[in-house]
Order: structure tokens, then C-alpha cells, then sequence
């Protein structure tokens, strides 16, 4: 309850989206927002000027594209964008958390603790969580999305490898379960339960500044305006699917292939950081039209756009040209740089070429 009441208390300080007030024709609002966020004060900072012509330019294409449906995400144009966004929300469920945060109690009776021991152990796995987490609001935007999320797979996939050889072969098998609990049916003691245990902590001191935030964070950043609420709305509902899915997995997993239960979710894993590799483009530091110029690179692969290999963390030079030691000029010449076309709403494909120059006034 009190987490609840200091959520309501501080959301009364945080500004509205610009482009939410923007779609609610509060253009002076917008404005003050983005000075507020971009400029320092300066409502003719270079930066808070590209924002909101970018930001005028794409409501005046919602307002003739309103018409939008789920149909639209399996197009041919934005399925790619679809399949990321969804397999983002699937694979932090398949990363193994639920293994490790869930189901702790039985990995850590397997390695023998019991009593208050178990409880305080297990607690300590939410500490974790939550003191992990914090170095990923400080930095994930300067470590960019594709390395944090490979980083994490690679980590991630080692503990649960690791915790899998150390029950398999030192552990020992008690056919009932440990004080009858049948999903905890092998034992280890001494230097191995110590193992298992210090696995475990890695393995959540690794998903905590990770998958844990960037899956929330990556899919947003994926979809044009016209989409993205049916689009997030399609990732979160994957999210929440596998995770009850999972609730009526691990149990039974425990039960029946035991200690092998993290050999599957080491190669999810493992899946994931090959899927990452060559599917997940960088969005970090780059606007929404920018992201979209990387899906429809007419140079790219079809109905995939740049190579996701290729793109690149721009947050270091957005943040300059944000804090005014960039200037425009510059910004063009780093996205040529790049190979990535300066993008707006009139050359990204979303919008009919009569509109362009309609588009263009705005």
C-alpha cells in the first residue's frame, strides 16, 4: 500500500508526454514541456524547435490516419517491428526469473536451508532486484539497448548453466522430495550449495539492470505514433500470457526433469542473445523518426530496413546537440555518417506522396 500511495503522490510531478498534450491540440503545454525536458529554460533551444516541428508534422498525420487497427500491425511494413516488440516481452519471461524469483524457496531448500534461513535467503533475492535496478536508470541509456540486452542473455545464460551442472553433478536425488516437497528432489550441501546459492544471486544481479528494465523500455521506442498503443498493448499482453504460462510450468518442470529445468531456460537464453544479435535494432538516443528510417531503409533488407548489427548508440551526440553543443549541421552529418537518412513523417513510407507537402507545412 505504501509503494501505492508514494506512485499516486509522485506522478503529480511528472510532466505530461508532449506528444500526448500535442494530440489534445495543448500546443502551448507541449512547448513548456519540452522546454522544460530539452531546453533548460530556452523555448528557441535548436533541440526544443526539432522536437516540436517533428512532433506538428506527426499529429497532423494521426489526425488523417485515425483509422488505425490491430490488422495493421502484421503488415508487411511493421511485422518486423510486431515480432521484435512481442519476442522482447517474451523472452524477458523465458530468461528464467520466474525459476529465480518464484520458485527460490525450492532452489534453496534443494540447497539446504530451512527455517529462517530459507526466508531471509530468499529475501535477499528482492533486495537485489531492486538495488540492481538502479544503474540501469543512471546508464542504460549511455550503454545503449542491444548491448544491454546481450550483455544480460550472455550472463544470465552462464549462472543457469552453471547452477545446472553444479545440481547435476553434485546433487542427490531424494525420490520423495526434500521434507516432501516434490519439486525439490536433489540435495546439495557444502561448497555446491554454496554454488547454487551465489548462481542464483548472479543470476538476478544480472537480469536486474537488464531485460528487467529494457523490456519495458525497448518496445515503446519500436512504433510510429499511429501504432504504438495497440502495439505496446500487443507486447505487454505476450508479457503476461508467458508469465502465466510459466506459473503452471516450473512446478512440474521441478518435479519431473528437475535440475534440467535450467538447462531449458539456459537455452532461451542463449536463443535470445542470437535473436538480439540479428533482429533488435538500437534505439537508444534516437527519436521516433529516426527509428522508423531504420525499418524502411529503402538500402537495407526488405521489409526489415538496416541490418540491426549496424545501427548505432547516438545517445552521446544527441545529448550534445540536446544540451547545445551540437548544432543542426552537425546532427546531419552524423546521421549521414551513419547511413541513416534524416527522417520525417513525409519521406519514413507512412504517409501517400500527395500528403508530403502538406505534411511539410504544417
Amino acid at each position: 500500500m505504501i509503494p501505492a500511495i508514494l506512485l499516486f503522490i509522485g506522478m503529480n510531478f511528472l510532466p505530461e508526454s508532449p506528444r500526448w498534450l500535442a494530440r489534445k491540440d495543448r500546443w502551448d503545454d507541449c512547448m513548456s514541456v519540452l522546454v522544460l525536458t530539452h531546453g533548460r529554460g530556452d523555448p528557441n533551444h535548436p533541440w526544443v524547435m526539432k522536437e516540436y516541428e517533428e512532433i506538428k508534422a506527426y499529429c497532423e498525420f494521426e489526425y488523417e490516419n485515425a483509422d488505425v487497427t490491430y490488422w495493421e500491425l502484421l503488415l508487411p511494413n511493421m511485422i518486423n517491428r510486431t515480432h521484435i516488440g512481442v519476442f522482447t516481452q517474451i523472452w524477458s519471461q523465458l530468461t528464467g526469473m520466474n525459476v529465480m524469483m518464484y520458485y527460490i524457496t525450492y532452489v534453496f531448500t534443494m540447497a539446504g536451508l530451512t527455517g529462517n534461513n530459507l526466508l531471509v535467503s530468499s529475501s535477499i533475492q528482492y533486495v537485489i532486484n531492486v538495488v540492481m535496478t538502479v544503474p540501469a536508470l543512471l546508464f542504460v541509456d549511455r550503454w545503449g539497448r542491444r548491448p544491454t540486452l546481450l550483455v544480460g542473455a550472455a550472463l544470465m545464460a552462464v549462472w543457469l548453466f552453471a547452477n545446472a551442472g553444479i545440481l547435476g553433478s553434485d546433487g542427490t536425488y531424494v525420490p520423495n522430495g526434500i521434507d516432501n516437497t516434490p519439486e525439490a528432489k536433489t540435495s546439495v550441501t557444502g561448497a555446491a550449495s554454496k554454488g547454487v546459492i551465489a548462481c542464483s544471486y548472479l543470476f538476478v544481479a544480472s537480469f536486474a539492470p537488464t531485460w528487467g528494465p529494457v523490456s519495458w523500455i525497448y518496445p515503446p521506442e519500436l512504433y510510429p505514433l499511429r501504432v504504438r498503443g495497440k502495439a505496446v498493448a500487443l507486447s505487454t499482453s505476450a508479457n503476461w500470457a508467458f508469465n502465466f504460462a510459466l506459473g503452471y510450468f516450473v512446478p512440474p518442470a521441478f518435479e519431473n526433469i528437475e535440475w534440467r529445468t535450467y538447462i531449458v531456460f539456459g537455452v532461451f537464453c542463449v536463443a535470445m542473445f542470437i535473436h538480439v544479435f540479428f533482429m533488435f535494432p538500437e534505439t537508444s538516443g534516437k527519436p521516433l523518426e529516426e527509428v522508423t528510417a531504420i525499418f524502411e531503409d529503402p538500402d537495407g533488407i526488405k521489409y526489415i530496413g538496416t541490418p540491426a548489427w549496424k545501427t548505432k548508440n547516438t545517445w552521446g551526440t544527441t545529448s550534445k546537440f540536446e544540451s547545445g553543443k551540437f548544432t543542426d549541421e552537425e546532427e546531419v552529418g552524423r546521421e549521414k555518417a551513419n547511413d541513416v537518412p534524416r527522417a520525417s513523417v513525409a519521406d519514413t513510407g507512412d504517409i501517400s506522396p500527395e500528403r508530403k507537402s502538406d505534411v511539410a507545412e504544417v
